[in-house]
């Protein structure tokens, strides 16, 4: 008898419970805040200063008058490197949480110079040698490139990229041609060599050409990022004296290696998107 007792007033306390347990409010349903990104936003305007070197080819193509041959052709080629420092302005678009897109614009000034003396040609006529040279020059004193940007975030905070575009630059030529006649005892030099130096020439040309390179970009701060990048800039072959006699076609490359850093206007935070 004293279990059948025990066993109601159990049950009783159970059917008490489950009553008390249905009787409490449901829990109120509270929205999750937004996640945000730990990492950067790529998004807005930036500005900076950059530094590097680069590597700078001319090849420089003239007809050779008289004694030579009609249509004789003489080339000079010279290396045109030095040092260059300038600055960038940009704008990017995070796509986003992989792809940055952008626009940059640049202006360098640089110290490139190349100097070099070259034969352009050599005659025999008779007992005399006839040599054509010419001492020539190139400087490069400034350029600009305006170009477009997209890359790959291999992090939130390291974008690879891929850049290109059109580049504006001056282009100085100055050009000193040489005569110079031996006379010859079957091959044996005679007595010393007489030369004719002519006036020298120069002309300066802002020329325009196209830009490619690429790439990375590294944010340290939420609005501070520093930069490695290679152009390649092709200013194509402009004719230098036209008309003068002198006429000359000048071709000019560059290879430029640079690093600089950009401070970021409106960067903030991003928010992630599910």
């Amino acid at each position: 008898m004293k279990r059948i007792v025990m066993g109601i007033a159990a049950a009783a306390s159970l059917v008490g419970t489950n009553a008390m347990a249905a009787d409490l409010a449901a829990r109120p349903y509270v929205k999750a805040p937004p996640i945000v990104d730990p990492g950067y936003n790529w998004t807005g305007f930036y500005a900076g200063l950059n530094g590097g070197y680069s590597w700078g080819r001319t090849t420089a193509t003239a007809v050779i008058g008289a004694p030579f041959p009609a249509g004789s052709i003489g080339t000079a080629k010279q290396n045109v490197d030095g040092g260059l420092g300038g600055g960038q302005v940009g704008y990017n678009w995070q796509l986003d949480r992989k792809w940055v897109v952008g626009v940059e614009a640049d202006i360098q000034g640089t110290g490139e110079r190349g100097r070099s003396n070259d034969v352009l040609g050599t005659i025999r006529i008779g007992r005399f040698g006839v040599t054509a040279s010419t001492a020539t020059s190139t400087d490069f004193p400034w350029f600009a490139t305006f170009r477009g940007r997209g890359g790959f975030l291999v992090d939130p905070s390291l974008l690879l990229y891929a850049t290109g575009g059109l580049a504006v630059g001056e282009v100085k030529f100055s050009s000193t041609p040489t005569l110079t006649l031996q006379a010859f005892d079957g091959n044996d030099p005679v007595g010393a060599p007489i030369s004719a130096t002519g006036a020298t020439v120069s002309e300066s040309r802002t020329r325009v050409g196209w830009t490619l390179g690429a790439g990375l970009e590294k944010k340290f701060a939420p609005n501070w990022s520093a930069k490695l990048e290679y152009l390649y800039i092709d200013l194509g072959t402009k004719t230098y004296f036209a008309g003068t006699g002198n006429d000359i076609d000048v071709k000019f490359r560059d290879h430029i290696l640079r690093a600089g850093f950009n401070y970021q206007f409106t960067a903030g935070p991003v928010v992630a998107k599910y």
